[in-house]
C-alpha cells in the first residue's frame, strides 16, 4: 500500500505560530520529513478568498502580512517561495475538467495561512508553490468538489496541503483571555467528532456538520477555517484513510488538529 499521503490538512494558529511552533509546529516539520519531495506544493489557504477558484500564477510569490498588532519581528519575515506557470496551468486544466469554474492571478503571493506552515515544513523553499483560493459563501459540498479535482495531479507528483483551523472562533478567544484562559467544552467535543467521522469515512456526515456537530456553530461562525479542511479531504480520492498526526490547542480555543489523507 501507498504510505505516503496526497493530501494534508494543517493548522495555521494564530499568525505567532510562526514565533511560537510548539507542539503542533513540530508535528508538522516532522512528518514533512518522512514526505518524498513533491513535484510542485498546491497550497489551499484560509485566507485566500475569492468568488471562484483562483489560481496563483507568480513567478515569486510575495510573503503576505496580512495581520496587524503583533510583535515586529512577524513582519520581518520571508518566506522565498518561487512558482511554476507550467504546474499552475495543470492545476487550472485539473479544475476546467472537473466542471468547476475557475480564474488566474499573476501576482497573488502568500498569506499567512500559507507561509506559515509552509516555513515550517518546507523551511528551504525548495518546492514551487501553486496557492488556490478558497470560496467561503460556496460551503463544504463545493469545497469538497474542488479537492476531488485536484485528486488526479497526485499521479503527477503534486502534493495539496490545505491550511486552515479545526476550531476558529476569535470572540471567544478574546473572552477567554480575558477570563483567565478556560478552554470551551465544545473546542474538544468538535475536534472529536470531527475526528471520528472523518476516521469513519463519514463523507455525508462530514458534508453536514453545521447540522451534526457538537458545538460547530460556535467553533465555526463562518466556515472558511474549516473548508481547506474539505479541500484535503476531495484530494486525498474517493477512499483515501484520514490520520489525525497531530491534536492539540492552542490559545485557549483554537483546535491545532493535523490530518494526512493516505490512498487505498
Amino acid at each position: 500500500m501507498n504510505t505516503s499521503p496526497t493530501a494534508l490538512f494543517v493548522p495555521h494558529g494564530a499568525p505567532t505560530f510562526a514565533l511560537r511552533p510548539g507542539a503542533a509546529g513540530a508535528a508538522l516539520s516532522t512528518l514533512a520529513g518522512t514526505l518524498p519531495t513533491p513535484r510542485a506544493i498546491i497550497i489551499v489557504s484560509a485566507h485566500w478568498d475569492t468568488a471562484v477558484p483562483t489560481v496563483g500564477f507568480a513567478g515569486r510569490p510575495e510573503t503576505i502580512h496580512d495581520f496587524w498588532g503583533f510583535p515586529d519581528e512577524l513582519y520581518a519575515i520571508r518566506y522565498p517561495a518561487t512558482g511554476c506557470r507550467e504546474a499552475a496551468d495543470e492545476v487550472v486544466a485539473a479544475i476546467a475538467a472537473a466542471g468547476l469554474p475557475v480564474a488566474k492571478d499573476a501576482e497573488r503571493g502568500l498569506d499567512h495561512g500559507a507561509w506559515v506552515p509552509l516555513r515550517l515544513m518546507f523551511p528551504e523553499a525548495e518546492v514551487p508553490v501553486i496557492p488556490l483560493s478558497i470560496q467561503s459563501r460556496a460551503g463544504a459540498e463545493q469545497a469538497y468538489h474542488l479537492g476531488q479535482a485536484l485528486a488526479p495531479l497526485a499521479a503527477r507528483g503534486f502534493l495539496v496541503i490545505a491550511s486552515g483551523n479545526v476550531t476558529h472562533n476569535l470572540r471567544d478567544y478574546q473572552r477567554a483571555y480575558q477570563s483567565g484562559g478556560q478552554t470551551p467544552a465544545y473546542v474538544r467535543q468538535f475536534s472529536d467528532w470531527l475526528a471520528s467521522r472523518l476516521a469513519a469515512h463519514d463523507i455525508a456526515a462530514l458534508l453536514d456538520y453545521r447540522q451534526q456537530g457538537p458545538g460547530a456553530v460556535q467553533a465555526h461562525p463562518s466556515d472558511e477555517h474549516l473548508l481547506p479542511l474539505y479541500v484535503a479531504l476531495g484530494a486525498g480520492g474517493e477512499q483515501a484513510q484520514a490520520r489525525r498526526f497531530h491534536a492539540g490547542i492552542d490559545d485557549y480555543v483554537i483546535a491545532m488538529d493535523a490530518y494526512s489523507f493516505l490512498p487505498q
